[in-house]
């Protein structure tokens, strides 16, 4: 289980573009990384447009975003092109970034028990140290709840 003050797990993987993407691309700069487990769903929509919605504020501070879930790359481009999103998604298929930053596990739903993504975020520095990881997202603003835990 990572915990803040880790160093990030190295991955990469293919956009919606199919451009190959990675950790090493955001060396030098501060990455919100945040795990979902579906394009188009109620809550993973909302999350992806709150982030959306404080994009600006959070580069301004130095932050660019890249969203993970399981999702195939041509669902990624549709939900992308769908909620405008100004950054990438990640499709990983295999859930390989999610086994390796914890976050593929069981869950349980209205009473049935399955392995699916667990939400979470991480907040990554510029030298690839995981600074804080959110747990328990706030979906409908989870932009504010990161830029409240940067500015205490």
């Amino acid at each position: 289980m990572l915990k803040e003050g880790d160093t990030a797990p190295v991955f990469s993987g293919r956009d919606g573009n199919g451009n190959i993407i990675g950790i090493n691309d955001f060396k030098g700069r501060r990455l919100i990384l945040y795990f979902y487990p579906k394009d188009n769903t109620p809550g993973c929509t909302a999350e992806a447009c709150s982030l959306r919605d404080g994009y600006s504020q959070l580069k301004r501070l130095g932050y660019t975003i890249l969203g993970v879930s399981p999702d195939k790359e041509s669902s990624h481009l549709k939900f992308s092109e769908k909620n405008s999103l100004p950054f990438p998604l990640i499709a990983d298929t295999e859930k390989e970034i999610a086994t390796a930053y914890g976050v593929w596990g069981e869950k349980k739903f209205m009473g049935k028990t399955y392995m699916g993504i667990i939400r979470k975020t991480f907040i990554i520095n510029e030298n690839g140290i995981i600074e804080k990881i959110f747990d328990k997202v706030r979906t409908k603003d989870h932009a504010e709840q990161i830029l409240e835990n940067i500015k205490q």
